[in-house]
């Protein structure tokens, strides 16, 4: 199998602008005085400027965050190389993903289309997306239980660990006749409030200063659900890219309902890599002290947000992950972590063609 190269070009700071050179990106990076707060940050503030030359081969993708630029020549460059420009706000909500002219299977697409459109065919795929995701919780849970000696602790975690294997069996029990995306949706929901009830026993260190009881988005109420909701934005981004590289659609999903503007297909394909790539990389960054609360700042009403260094913190964390090499339980090969969204869609795109019975959802060991 060929490597899949993704090297993906980040732009955080305020005021940055992307040109062209030739074929080489050219970023443009303000610096600003310290003392300056973020939301008062722009161009003509900048007390110095640093540059970095890209060669445009070397990317597959670049992710403009918040009140930045990317020149109609830099754009007409990655479009002509196939590198998709991806705009997201400051802390990371995806807006908008700018390709050249899709040089994809139309008979792909459709074959996509028809299977979105059939209820059987689309609860037969989330079952397998959900079965998965389910199951890479369990085992992050019981990892867990394994590296703590505290027995409360422990018996909670087994008691949520017992829960998912009741929701993965009833999912494996479900037939034809009586799957429905209704019911798959809600093993998903009644697997995830399951999982989140423990969460805080993941960590092992600085858990006064990251408490967390359940999911808040949109706006983050809390520091731990604002590190998960950074990681799952830079996740869906990888899932976008990859779906769209293999020829499908990744506004059209299964298990996630069509709705304006939302990457319904790149959510379905993150649910598997939440657990194990997000979750526990979020887990990590934290029981290693390497974010802290001086990384996250409250605003008015509650909402919890990253400062421009606890965001590049993060992504530098993400990046070197994405590096790690990972054995594919279903290839037998070991991959770059970087290669599983476009392995997993390509196992996606071959069971929409036929080639495959089933979706086979990553469970890594």
């Amino acid at each position: 199998m060929a490597d899949i190269q993704q090297n993906t070009l980040y732009l955080i700071t305020r005021g940055s602008y992307l040109s062209r050179d030739h074929l080489t990106l050219i970023a443009e990076v303000p610096v600003y005085p310290a003392d300056l707060p973020e939301e008062e940050r722009s161009r003509d503030k900048a007390t110095d400027w640093r540059k970095l030359s890209i060669p445009i081969h070397h990317l597959e993708s670049v992710c403009v965050f918040g009140a930045s630029a990317v020149s109609p020549p830099a754009l007409n460059l990655c479009w002509d190389h196939g590198v998709g420009v991806n705009f997201l706000t400051d802390h990371g909500h995806f807006q908008a993903r700018l390709t050249g002219v899709a040089d994809t299977s139309v008979t792909l697409r459709r074959t996509q289309f028809r299977a979105a459109d059939s209820p059987a065919k689309s609860a037969a795929i989330a079952r397998q997306i959900v079965g998965g995701k389910l199951q890479n919780s369990r085992n992050s849970l019981l990892r867990a239980g394994r590296e703590t000696d505290i027995e409360v602790e422990q018996t909670r975690l087994q008691e949520v660990v017992d829960g998912l294997a009741r929701q993965l069996q009833c999912l494996g029990d479900l037939s034809p006749a009586t799957s429905s995306l209704d019911t798959i949706r809600g093993a998903e929901g009644m697997g995830s409030q399951q999982y989140f009830s423990v969460f805080t026993l993941l960590l092992k260190q600085q858990r006064d200063a990251f408490a967390f009881t359940t999911r808040s988005r949109r706006p983050p109420r809390d520091r731990v659900n604002c590190l998960l909701s950074f990681l799952y934005a830079l996740v869906r981004h990888d899932c976008v890219a990859a779906l769209t590289a293999v020829g499908l659609d990744p506004f059209v999903g299964f298990l996630h309902a069509d709705r304006p503007n939302r990457p319904s297909l790149a959510l379905d394909l993150m649910e598997e890599f939440r657990p194990w790539l997000a979750d526990r990389l979020a887990v990590t960054l934290i029981n290693r002290q390497q974010v802290g609360p001086g990384d996250f700042v409250v605003r008015e009403g509650g909402a919890v947000e990253f400062t421009e260094a606890g965001r590049k913190r993060v992504i530098k964390a993400y990046q070197e992950r994405k590096q790690e090499s990972l054995k594919h339980p279903l290839l037998g090969q070991n991959l770059r972590v970087a290669q599983m969204p476009f392995v997993q869609a390509r196992i996606l795109a071959r069971h929409l063609r036929g080639d495959l019975p089933d979706y086979i959802p990553l469970v890594p060991k």
